[in-house]
């Protein structure tokens, strides 16, 4: 989950992470440019200015692509649209914005601010680059590459193929004109997967044509197979928000939840209530009151052998820090909950009593059944 990462700050208010996939590309990006780069253009430097040169610019260039994808938080929060986090990651930046536009023109702000963000930064750089001495070396070499990257950066996410942004501008025209959020997410996420199908016909072109290929031609098939699963995971997963809209968490809810109480061992835990109910998840009671919720994911964070003197209380969930639901909650409000926190499943509470429970199968489930039955 790209939720994971590395806390680095919060711009107004919204979080800043590093994926840990973000350093394995920092080290390719000033590997490039202090081996590549930066000798073809100054041949004359040491080895310790080409390393520091190409740090500090793959620095700016992840700066860069933050602020790029700040921009695309900041039009969404100004449009009333919550923004979970921006993660750095191998394939650049991503803005966790937790709910789709409401209207295309909402849609075509929030999508064409970061390429726009991104050539004018290009340009920028470029004029840095334009009217500084040339005895500035340093600031030449940085301020022409980062210019340079920004433009294509700015263009690459121009295309029109959704989910890059250029895709979600095309939605949001094809919405304009047809009112359909549905039909304009279709016809972007096939753009989107036909540019990716490119994109892997492409690498597989270049992975022939020699050993100096292999690289680039490897990396352009990897982002183009990227791409068209993004495209398509993007296109299922609205699909699946519209047939839950409507309904609420009530309808596809196990109703019930089996009580443990707080001493119980794990391996009582175990043996005596999931090994004889299947049930993942259980409520855990203390002096007749919710402390919490242990499931089986709580249970495998305890060693094997410690299992006999660990208690449910040690390990469960405390109520305080539970994602949980009401009754009476859109269905689609939860597909989209449990997606964003990489969860299977979530207590539906009323008032102060666990009702039930409410699980990916279960959302799956009654999609499947309204399907068969054409409701």
């Amino acid at each position: 989950m790209l939720k994971s990462g590395i806390p680095i700050g919060k711009i107004f208010g919204i979080p800043l992470r590093l994926h840990f996939s973000w350093f394995f590309i920092f080290a390719i990006v000033t590997w490039a440019l202090s081996t590549g780069y930066f000798p073809d253009v100054f041949g004359n430097w040491s080895t310790a200015a080409y390393i520091i040169a190409a740090a500090t610019t793959s620095l700016l260039f992840f700066a860069s692509v933050m602020l790029h994808e700040l921009m695309h938080s900041i039009f969404a929060k100004a449009s009333g649209i919550p923004v979970d986090s921006i993660t750095l990651f191998i394939f650049g930046g991503v803005s966790r914005i937790t709910k789709e536009p409401l209207t295309p023109k909402m849609e075509f702000k929030i999508a064409i601010a970061g390429p726009l963000t991104s050539l004018l930064l290009g340009g920028l750089c470029w004029l840095i680059w334009y009217i500084v001495p040339l005895s500035w070396e340093y600031v030449i070499a940085v301020s022409f590459w980062l210019g340079l990257i920004n433009i294509m950066l700015g263009t690459f996410n121009m295309l029109p193929g959704f989910p890059l942004d250029g895709g979600r501008v095309l939605r949001a025209l094809i919405w304009w004109r047809s009112g359909s959020l549905q039909r304009a997410t279709h016809w972007a996420s096939n753009a989107g997967r036909g540019i990716s199908f490119l994109f892997i016909l492409g690498g597989v072109w270049m992975i022939f044509q020699g050993p100096e290929w292999w690289f680039n031609g490897l990396w352009l098939a990897f982002i183009g197979w990227f791409l068209g699963n993004a495209a398509a995971g993007s296109y299922r997963q609205l699909t699946l928000q519209q047939m839950l809209q409507g309904h609420t968490v009530s309808e596809a809810m196990v109703r019930g939840c089996q009580e443990v109480p707080a001493e119980t061992t794990l391996d009582r835990l175990v043996s005596e209530y999931i090994l004889i109910s299947g049930s993942r998840c259980f409520v855990v009671i203390e002096n007749g009151g919710l402390k919490g919720i242990i499931t089986t994911d709580n249970v495998k964070q305890a060693r094997r052998e410690a299992w006999a003197d660990t208690k449910v209380s040690e390990v469960m969930t405390p109520v305080e820090k539970i994602k949980k639901v009401r009754p009476d909650e859109d269905l689609a409000n939860v597909m989209s909950l449990l997606t964003e926190e990489g969860i299977n499943e979530l207590p539906v509470i009323e008032g102060d009593s666990v009702v039930g429970m409410i699980r990916r199968e279960n959302l799956l489930a009654f999609i499947n059944i309204r399907d068969k039955l054409g409701v």
